[in-house]
């Protein structure tokens, strides 16, 4: 499924954890910014761009479920209410397959490998060949993998956000990569081939006592290409930008230990229109 700052969908107020000033977790004060998250999108994405030239999605009419407003009253529900399908019951690895031949089987299958794309598992040398071989087109994997390959074994980048040289936290803190999807939306559609928008919030950094990069939040939203090959959906090509980003709440923000048992206990899901 895929996949790290507001979260403010209903009148009674989802919210994201607003950062203070100071690092929560002790210790010195946290580093301005989004750096974490901004890096791995910056270096990922620079790199995919010089060797896989991805292109921008074009932007067309939507032609999936919008929003509608009938004639005296409120906008309709349509667009985010559930569908009553069935998710996919089928999985290559950890990741869903087999996602139906349709507009709604092709934004399920971008919401799930949203998630997969943005998880801790892409800094697992192994995990993201697994991963990217499962979500690519086969003529775009090879390429992908060799531009992810030397993002995330970039030691620079690695100390940057925390991590040793293997990819891996420090003792006695955890590394949180997760992106949950708010919503997806079709953008084109042609019968082998859809454009799909995500848009999803993406928790990033590590949980501990000694972290000097604690878990912020961030909001993006990923255009991904999909072509119908091998009986299911894959990526052709894919791109992200900022936002859009709902206005913070005042929240405090949470211990460490609170934040490390929260992944922890909390799992992911697969998503399915």
């Amino acid at each position: 499924m895929t996949s790290g700052d507001d979260q403010a969908y209903s009148d009674a107020g989802h919210t994201r954890t607003r950062l203070p000033e100071t690092d929560p977790y002790g210790g010195a004060p946290r580093r301005t910014g989004r750096s974490s998250s901004r890096s791995l999108v910056t270096v990922v994405g620079v790199v995919v761009l010089l060797i896989a030239a991805i292109a921008f999605a074009n932007r067309g009419d939507n032609s999936s479920a919008g929003g509608s407003t009938a004639k005296g009253s409120h906008p309709q529900t349509s667009a985010t209410a559930p569908t009553g399908t069935h998710p996919v019951r089928t999985k290559t690895g950890t990741i869903p397959s087999g996602f139906a031949h349709t507009e709604q089987g092709a934004q399920s299958a971008a919401a799930n490998y949203a998630v997969a794309l943005g998880s801790a598992e892409m800094f697992n040398t192994e995990r993201r060949h697994e991963i990217v071989d499962t979500v690519y087109a086969p003529e775009v994997a090879a390429a992908r993998q060799s531009a992810m390959d030397s993002a995330y074994s970039s030691q620079e980048f690695l100390s940057n956000i925390g991590l040793t040289n293997d990819g891996t936290p420090p003792k006695g803190q955890m590394f949180v990569s997760r992106v949950i999807p708010a919503g997806t939306k079709v953008v084109s559609a042609k019968p082998d081939e859809i454009t799909v928008e995500v848009w999803y919030t993406s928790l990033f950094g590590l949980s501990g006592d000694a972290s000097k990069n604690p878990v912020t939040e961030s909001w993006y939203t990923a255009t991904y290409v999909l072509k119908w090959a091998d009986n299911d959906w894959k990526i052709s090509s894919d791109q992200q930008k900022d936002g859009p980003v709902p206005v913070g709440r005042d929240q405090k923000a949470s211990t460490a230990d609170d934040m490390t048992k929260a992944v922890q206990e909390y799992g992911g899901f697969t998503y399915a229109r």
